[in-house]
């Protein structure tokens, strides 16, 4: 509990400080975010906003997951499977930072052509597709340098919902290419949902304050640990549990700090290389936890987003009609008249509630287990 007390600590402060040295310096470059100009009007006036700030919690993270890790070396080597840094965090904070680097060539390339066209579609879905690929294989075949007591890998060759379905086998390449889809869809979510202040933010910090619980809560009904033997009948066997919790906490804390600056009005967005970066995290965090199928639940307003798009281009392919005004979701109800305050603290509360009747399944689900 300490070291995710004191990554959270440090996510937070460095997120919360450094984001305002990131608007000057991004102001200074001239990285302003270029507007649509099919979009609503009302947003330009933010044209110039600078950009890219999803760099700053990122950052924040990876500096925090380092610090946490330093008192991750007081614990019991069984408790944590070894003191060095985890294949867990290798892939977690590399889904984060490589799902983030494609997202910063896309805002690199706005920023020069002074348009909104960034990376083309085809070449987006390229590099998120190489990154989910990369690390899934890592994910699936742990190499020798990550062996610890605990012999799990990092993603499970088997669909799971709560924990691992026994009887979904998917296979190692099976297992690779479902964690390749995660990865695509969960970093597209948040990216979709992104658009208006602190939205994908907010969200993001609910949906990663889910994930750092269910890992801490896997990490105190752990098969791994030996000092966990009261309720071994039903124990979680996945691979560094407070690992999970501490990045998953990390990443929450720093996207606090950087909405303090990224609220509306906001005087930074994220731009994809947040947006991208937070989705390849959680859809890691997802598979980590062998929680695959849960992560709709938690994501709900993200999978309610994407579905707009999806639904807004099948209808005017095929009919030559549009559904909404706008996609996606958030935009269509700034033309019906709500305000951008009342789009987000609404669509908050659709991703709390998500968020929460997650939790609600998964704590039920180990009730159901251990109650006599």
């Amino acid at each position: 509990m300490r070291a995710i007390i004191i990554a959270i600590i440090v996510a937070f402060g460095f997120s919360l400080f450094g984001t305002p040295i990131a608007i000057k310096a991004f102001t200074r470059l001239k990285a302003g975010q270029p507007i649509r100009t099919d979009g609503p009007q009302m947003h330009m006036s933010k044209k110039g906003t600078p950009t890219m700030g999803g760099v700053v919690f990122i950052l924040a993270t990876v500096i925090a997951y380092v610090a946490g890790h330093i008192a991750l070396t007081t614990l019991p080597k069984e408790q944590i499977g070894q003191v060095n840094p985890t294949i867990s965090g290798l892939v977690l904070l590399g889904l984060f930072v490589f799902c983030g680097a494609v997202g910063f060539i896309d805002d690199f390339l706005k920023i020069r052509k002074r348009n909104s066209e960034g990376l083309k579609e085809r070449g987006k879905l390229l590099g998120q597709l190489i990154v989910g690929a990369v690390f899934g294989v890592i994910a699936i075949w742990p190499t020798a340098a990550f062996k610890s007591s605990n012999s799990e890998t990092v993603a499970s060759t088997k669909l799971s919902f709560i924990r691992d379905i026994d009887w979904l086998e998917l296979g190692k390449v099976g297992a690779i290419i479902v964690f390749i889809l995660v990865i695509l869809a969960a970093s597209n979510g948040v990216n979709l949902t992104d658009g208006l202040d602190g939205l994908a933010t907010g969200t993001s910090v609910m949906v990663l304050a889910a994930y750092s619980f269910v890992g801490f809560w896997q990490y105190r009904h752990w098969c791994a640990d030996p000092t966990y033997a009261l309720h071994n009948n039903y124990c979680y066997s996945v691979r560094d549990p407070l690992e999970i919790a501490m990045i998953g906490a990390a990443a929450a804390a720093a996207c606090v700090g950087f909405l303090w600056w990224n609220a509306s009005p906001a005087r930074i967005f994220m731009g994809d290389t947040g947006a991208l970066g937070l989705g390849g995290l959680i859809g890691g965090l997802a598979m980590a936890t062998r929680t695959t199928l849960l992560l709709p639940i938690f994501g709900l307003l993200f999978v309610i987003v994407t579905m707009s798009v999806i639904i807004q281009r099948i209808s005017y392919k095929t009919t030559g009609k549009r559904v909404f005004r706008m996609s996606p979701l958030q935009h269509h109800f700034e033309l019906v008249g709500w305000s951008e305050v009342n789009i987000v603290i609404r669509f908050w509360i659709i991703g709390g509630i998500g968020v929460a009747l997650g939790l609600g399944i998964f704590y039920a689900d180990f009730l159901s287990a251990v109650s006599p």
